[in-house]
């Protein structure tokens, strides 16, 4: 039975890694912090109905001892290092702490498991954010990287150390370049989750409006689901290189919250404010992948239209509205 270690378990992409790793038969373990532990049930709603087949691992990715314990206990066949401070707003607020989970949490991953797990296969999560103002439209593995926030710098930071780790020390180290891939388990931070909440609050009579920054921004939206399969499909490769995962479609966030709102009857323009203090100090554009080398080399393609995602994303929150637990659904 292989063994797979997940950073990052208890966000969205960890759930649903470890429902396919699950499904595929591995034994499934997962780096939490303590306080996870401690309120499981409103840190740990994501991945609620699977912690009977989960083994979980308090351990900070501030904290090197920590971790290196947790993998050399577990000696894992894969790990997925998914763990980071994500939201890119965030990142402008705070970017010392921002720098330092993402950019030294990485480090300590890929050196714990160079001194205590070097046959282990490593996945570092990238980001579209990594190319910023962009050079090219779309963007594949030999796009330049131009970054325009403290979480995009710390994602090729993060890139550029598990490289270097690869060549110099001979591991199977690989990162995935995941463009934006959204579900009904998103945080409520994030603008596509932030919208379809709002959609179903407001149709519900729950609130009367949403606050959203640049409406013209264009990002590349997948479904998380179909995202971490091409994670896994990675790690089962021959040998590890880089790939770029995206839809190759490009929507803008008017384009979200005028599908979002239409889908349950409304106009998004009555409901949608713009509030100049969600506007990034330096905005990206564009962002579109082309996900050639992933198609061709792991023969992978997205499963879930950009119409699907929303709609999906959509009809879990005005579910969960109805029920009540929309505001208790977690962070």
């Amino acid at each position: 039975m292989k063994v797979a270690l997940i950073t990052g378990i208890t966000g969205q992409d960890g759930s649903y890694i470890s429902e396919l790793l699950l499904d595929q038969g591995y034994e499934v373990h997962g780096i939490v912090r303590r306080v996870a532990l401690e309120y499981p049930e409103h840190r740990m709603w994501r991945i609620r109905h699977l912690l009977d087949r989960l083994q979980l691992h308090p351990a900070s990715l501030e904290s090197y001892p920590s971790l290196f314990k947790v993998i050399q206990r577990v000696q894992p066949n894969e790990c997925y290092h998914l763990a980071a401070q994500s939201y890119v707003s965030y990142s402008f607020e705070d970017e010392f702490s921002t720098m330092n989970a993402n950019v030294n949490g990485t480090h300590y991953m890929l050196s714990a498991i160079r001194e205590a797990a070097p046959n282990c296969r490593f996945y570092f999560a990238g980001s579209s954010e990594m190319f910023g103002k962009v050079r090219e439209v779309p963007q594949n593995e030999d796009t330049p990287f131009h970054p325009r926030s403290a979480y995009g710098i710390s994602k090729v930071a993060g890139y550029e150390l598990t490289r270097n780790y690869r060549e110099a020390y001979g591991l199977f180290m690989l990162s995935g370049i995941l463009y934006n891939h959204e579900s009904p388990r998103r945080g409520f931070e994030f603008v596509t989750r932030k919208i379809t909440s709002h959609v179903a609050r407001i149709k519900n009579g729950q609130a009367t409006e949403v606050r959203l920054g640049n409406l013209d921004a264009k990002r590349d939206w997948g479904h998380a689901r179909d995202y971490v399969r091409a994670m896994w499909l990675m790690l089962q490769q021959d040998t590890p290189e880089d790939y770029v995962v995206s839809t190759g479609e490009s929507h803008s966030v008017r384009e979200f919250a005028d599908l979002a709102f239409r889908t349950v009857g409304l106009n998004y323009e009555d409901h949608v404010r713009i509030d100049q203090n969600l506007i990034r100090p330096a905005e990206v554009d564009i962002l579109c992948g082309d996900a050639t080398k992933s198609k061709e080399k792991l023969n992978w393609e997205h499963s879930t239209s950009f119409e699907e995602l929303v709609g999906e994303m959509v009809e879990a929150d005005m579910k969960a509205s109805e029920d009540g637990s929309l505001v208790t659904n977690g962070p």
